[in-house]
């Protein structure tokens, strides 16, 4: 049978996709790929024809075969799965490097910015500026040693962050809390009751299980009653994969970080930056490390007031001293106290089909788009549903939906790129998209419940979703949210939650799942009430994460070490609100820094939701739904993906730089 990962069909057989598979295919892709890029290197005269555009197939060739890999290593992880992973990585990780510091191809690209000049398009012209960047940026024009050494430490990395997300994975799946006493379930939605009662009864237990999924510990900390229920699940939670808690040492990333950020430090040092932050700058909108420190400092003065406003009052309402473990548990009560409105009263009013639903129509009528349930189509798992999105009677991309969660699924909700869109000599591709989500499961014939919390989430995952697939580039490396600069690429999701929170919008996505009666009015107003509530808090423990980020990069020196928690008690002690136990090793399972892409760069979410703010606002002075709005978004932002300068893109959409004064209002926080 042919290898499935090697098929030349748009979407990936994941029925028939096996462990087995996935090293044979990488290895005879980039030993094809391998050949082609040899051919390319002696072309002579190099032209964008000849050169670009083979390499841009090429990627996207590759691309498009380990997506199902990656993806499925995130969303159905095995041991065999895993191993065919990780075999993979340095091979993919060694001819990536490889292409990157071919001084041939460099050569190659600067004779066409050069020959070519007046002759591509501006699409082009960024193509070619951005490899000769990323060239740049890889060690091309390194001394053959030490070319070497970047390329050696590209590889270890690439292993490191892979070991590091397989800990968290391992850890989070081997925490079982087993209750015996109905009395600590007390404030738990039946849907979770439901659920640990039948994994009790899998095991041949008495009572309820409860496990460290993340719609289970979130409803634990925000609904439990048992104070002493909260803290373990706190503890269990805030300790993954570290030296403390309940499974320590067990899968501790302890050395994992360590290593993680020397590579990082070396790499940058040999490229002649003087630190891993000055380095993941040279791609980013913000232009150097005092800019973003600066900015994370003077989103911390206006809002730590606010901040600690909230907490001493909220220490009142519950009158005394609180824990970090009460704090979820104490101001949903505060919130549901002067709202009159609670995330789980309102859970009934928000089923899945009908938030979809809703989300959909917003898209349709800002974009003129029609997006329409496909079946007949191979996925992954029985819960994973997949949707086409029409415009002008053509379909222009596809995404695949996993919304629930369940063991060996990686926590959190995100949205990769399964198939990049290509429009080349060589043919086109339409853009397919994974979007993924966490969120507690249908019980017998009820329909999947949403708190508003998760309805936020799947409108900020859509909105990256969007941006993935209505991209109008032509070229892989610049279309969707290849390209684009991290510290803008959460523009348009955080622009989209914003519609989870309009009044109009509400009426759409909500309906009682027995009676189908709408959220009532008075509901709907309370609910958008709750929008600045504790805004303070949430956005001092963003900063608490971005500062330590930046600072851990920043600040990296090799006679030190990494001083992970002695960074993260310097950032705590500058602006952190609600006080942590010293056993808490949040920075043991942070994978958006040391698995991700995030690395010195999540003070992205803070930048780009001031640039989603302000964006925002051109839409509520116009008519949320203004088409001709709507338009200018799509047309300057949307659709252009990384082949423009996102200041440039952001100004032409705005007519001006972005303004923090939205985002403070928004937020109820005085500036």
């Amino acid at each position: 049978m042919t290898n499935p990962l090697l098929s030349d069909e748009l979407l990936p057989h994941f029925a028939a996709i096996r462990p087995e598979h996935v090293e044979p295919a990488i290895r005879s892709l980039l030993e094809s790929s391998r050949s082609q890029v040899a051919a390319i290197e002696a072309t002579d005269p190099p032209t964008f024809a000849t050169v670009v555009e083979p390499l841009e197939e090429l990627g996207h060739r590759l691309s498009r075969t380990w997506s199902p890999v990656s993806h499925l290593n995130a969303v159905m992880n095995s041991t065999p799965l895993r191993e065919a992973f990780n075999a993979c990585l340095p091979l993919i990780t060694d001819y990536q490097t490889d292409l990157a510091q071919s001084t041939a191809l460099y050569r190659a690209y600067a004779a066409v910015a050069e020959r070519e000049a007046a002759t591509l398009d501006p699409v082009q012209r960024r193509v070619v500026e951005q490899m000769l960047r990323d060239f740049r940026l890889a060690g091309v024009a390194l001394e053959p040693q030490k070319k070497q050494r970047f390329k050696a430490v590209m590889l270890e990395l690439a292993g490191l962050q892979s070991k590091f997300e397989e800990n968290v994975l391992d850890a989070t799946n081997a925490w079982r809390r087993h209750v015996t006493d109905p009395a600590e379930l007390a404030g738990l939605n039946e849907a979770i009751v439901e659920q640990a009662r039948q994994r009790a009864h899998d095991a041949r237990q008495e009572g309820w299980v409860l496990t460290l999924d993340q719609p289970t510990y979130v409803a634990v900390i925000t609904d439990a009653e048992s104070p002493a229920l909260r803290r373990d699940f706190y503890e269990a939670w805030t300790t993954r994969a570290s030296d403390q808690g309940p499974l320590a040492g067990r899968w501790d990333n302890t050395q994992a970080m360590e290593d993680i950020l020397r590579l990082r430090h070396e790499a940058a040092t040999l490229l002649g930056y003087g630190n891993f932050a000055d380095y993941a700058l040279a791609t980013r909108m913000a232009k150097s490390v005092p800019e973003v420190i600066e900015f994370l400092h003077s989103l911390a003065r206006a809002a730590r007031p606010a901040a600690q406003r909230e907490f001493a009052e909220l220490e009142t309402f519950a009158g005394g001293k609180l824990e970090p473990w009460d704090v979820a548990f104490w101001a949903e009560r505060l919130q549901r106290s002067r709202f009159s409105v609670s995330q789980e009263e309102l859970r009934p009013y928000f089923p899945l089909p009908r938030v979809l639903a809703g989300l959909f129509g917003v898209a349709e009528r800002l974009f003129g788009i029609r997006i329409v349930e496909r079946g007949g189509v191979e996925v992954w798992h029985d819960d994973v549903r997949y949707f086409v999105i029409e415009a002008r009677g053509a379909t222009v991309g596809s995404f695949f939906l996993d919304p629930y969660a369940r063991a060996h699924k990686r926590s959190g909700a995100w949205m990769d790129d399964c198939v990049g869109r290509k429009v080349t000599t060589g043919g086109s591709t339409n853009p397919v998209a994974y979007l993924v989500c966490n969120f507690l499961p249908p019980t017998g014939a009820q329909p999947a419940l949403l708190t508003h919390d998760d309805v936020v989430t799947l409108f900020h995952e859509f909105g990256h979703g969007l941006h993935h697939m209505l991209t109008r580039v032509a070229y892989p490396s610049l279309a969707g949210i290849n390209g684009v600069a991290w510290d803008a690429v959460e523009l348009p999701s955080q622009f989209f939650e914003n519609y989870a929170w309009h009044e109009g919008v509400l009426g759409e996505i909500s309906a009682h799942y027995s009676t189908g009666a709408p959220l009532p009015a008075d509901k709907q107003r309370q609910l958008m009430a709750t929008r600045s509530f504790h805004a303070g808090l949430a956005t001092m423990r963003q900063l608490e994460f971005a500062l330590f980020d930046f600072l851990l990069h920043a600040r990296y020196a090799p006679e030190r070490g990494g001083r992970v928690l002695e960074t993260l008690a310097e950032v705590r002690r500058e602006v952190s609100v609600i006080p942590a136990p010293a056993w808490n090793r949040f920075p043991h399972s942070f994978g958006h820094v040391f698995a991700g892409g995030y690395a010195a760069g999540y003070y992205s979410y803070k930048w780009a939701e001031v640039l989603a703010a302000d964006a925002f606002s051109a839409f509520e002075e116009a008519g949320v739904f203004n088409r001709a709005t709507a338009d200018r978004f799509l047309d300057s932002i949307l659709s252009r993906g990384g082949s423009r300068d996102p200041l440039e893109a952001f100004v032409e959409f705005r007519g001006r730089k972005p303004d923090i004064a939205p985002l403070l209002r928004q937020h109820g926080i005085a500036a």
